[in-house]
């Protein structure tokens, strides 16, 4: 088979980059290799509402299942690759399939962390990444125990994803309990003072706290995962464990070609890697961003869709590179939250406080300081407060100063600080 362009992974940045390539006028021949027995759709949901039974299948889709008809893209499921040979440009597929390329997209995305200690590999242990991921934990979440009320969860993991299925699984009426490394969860992410936040909302609904600790064992009780050892000794009854520590990048391909490897496939702004008929997307590469003068490697769904279209403009020969401000979002209980910016800057930067934390609605916003009064921002996130991140994320590449006591003020409409 003999392909103009091949994309290796059916996760949203191919899906969005197939479909550009279409939209921008690319006329060749186009082949997207789905690993899944799926067509290409959206994993935000798989935490929250598709979890808990809200939206159905169909209701994932990016694109329609005709897009891909019309837009004569040939979408191959359950295509696994298993080599790329950069000499003759080929892909191989598990099944024996070779197609040449004239270019290759890799956006094989990323797996899930898994827990090494004894009992992981037990019946009743979930991780959270595909749709039949999700589909089995739901199920799991709705079986009862006979004369059980509850279904009784340990979460492993206080990240975004461990908190969003803690918020999900509660609000289907288990009991949850989440055993997390930080003091307190999305401290890594976001500081101790806002996980905070996120944390006494979980509490007031429910949600237990094991703070401090890490899983050194998953007991077994009739041939199932019943519970945890944590490393204070103590023993956390349980009917599932789920278990949301990261995830790592889908390099081995990559790595077996001889693409330059460092969390992730190095790309450059273009997202083109060492390969220059190769490139890289998505939650697999770790593209240099033109803002931070280093290396970014985002798992967040808008970085799958800028990466995507920027991938496939770079492919087309037309001058792109990933400049989009890094952008996710959450859903727990009833807390909406947006963020825009620069983790990695973040880290180091002062935040400052626009409304009250404690009433549930607030703006922070991280700054590197240029004066006792002024700084420039890095990040932003919102917190039920609506449509302020556009006005955001343009404070943020413009790289302007902007006044401390002005970002403090909800008098001073963030649009006017441009």
């Amino acid at each position: 088979m003999k392909r103009d362009i091949v994309i290796i992974g059916g996760g949203l940045a191919g899906a969005t980059a197939a479909q550009t390539l279409r939209a921008e006028g690319f006329t060749g021949t186009i082949t997207l290799l789905c690993q899944e027995n799926h067509h290409p759709y959206l994993r935000p949901p798989l935490s929250k509402d598709f979890l808990a039974g809200r939206e159905d299948e169909s209701s994932l889709l990016p694109f329609t299942l005709d897009d891909y008809t019309k837009q004569d893209i040939e979408l191959l499921l359950g295509a696994t690759a298993v080599a790329i040979d950069r000499d003759e440009s080929t892909v191989t597929l598990a099944q024996g399939t070779v197609i040449k390329y004239g270019q290759l997209l890799l956006a094989t995305g990323a797996s899930p962390r898994t827990l090494d200690v004894p009992g992981s590999d037990l019946p009743g242990v979930h991780y959270l990444r595909t749709l039949e991921d999700s589909r089995h934990l739901r199920e799991a979440l709705l079986r009862l125990q006979p004369g059980q009320q509850q279904c009784n969860v340990i979460l492993v993991g206080s990240g975004w994803i461990g908190m969003e299925v803690a918020a999900t699984a509660r609000t289907m009426g288990a009991n949850v309990t989440v055993v997390g490394r930080s003091r307190v969860p999305l401290e890594a992410a976001i500081g101790p003072e806002l996980g905070t936040v996120f944390m006494e909302r979980h509490k007031e609904a429910g949600v237990v706290f094991t703070t401090e600790t890490t899983v050194t064992q998953i007991v077994e009780g009739n041939g199932r995962a019943a519970g945890v050892i944590t490393d204070r000794g103590e023993h956390l009854l349980a009917d599932l464990v789920v278990v949301a520590i990261g995830v790592t990048p889908n390099t081995v391909l990559a790595e077996a070609a001889g693409l330059t490897i460092d969390n992730g496939v190095l790309t450059d702004p273009s997202l083109r890697t060492n390969d220059p008929r190769i490139l890289a997307a998505g939650d697999v590469a770790n593209a240099f961003h033109p803002f931070t003068g280093g290396n970014i490697r985002s798992e967040h769904w808008a970085n799958a869709i800028n990466s995507g279209k920027v991938a496939a403009r770079t492919m087309m020969g037309k001058p792109s590179r990933l400049e989009e401000v890094p952008y996710f979002y959450t859903d727990q209980f009833d807390l909406g939250m947006e963020y825009s910016g620069y983790s990695a800057l973040a880290a180091n930067a002062k935040i400052v406080l626009r409304g009250d934390p404690a009433s549930g609605k607030f703006i922070a916003f991280w700054l590197i300081p240029v004066s006792s009064t002024k700084g420039r921002l890095v990040a932003g996130m919102n917190v039920n407060i609506w449509d302020v991140q556009d006005d955001i994320k343009f404070l943020i590449a413009s790289g302007q100063e902007v006044q401390t006591v002005q970002l403090e003020d909800p008098g001073v409409a963030l649009g006017e600080l441009s």
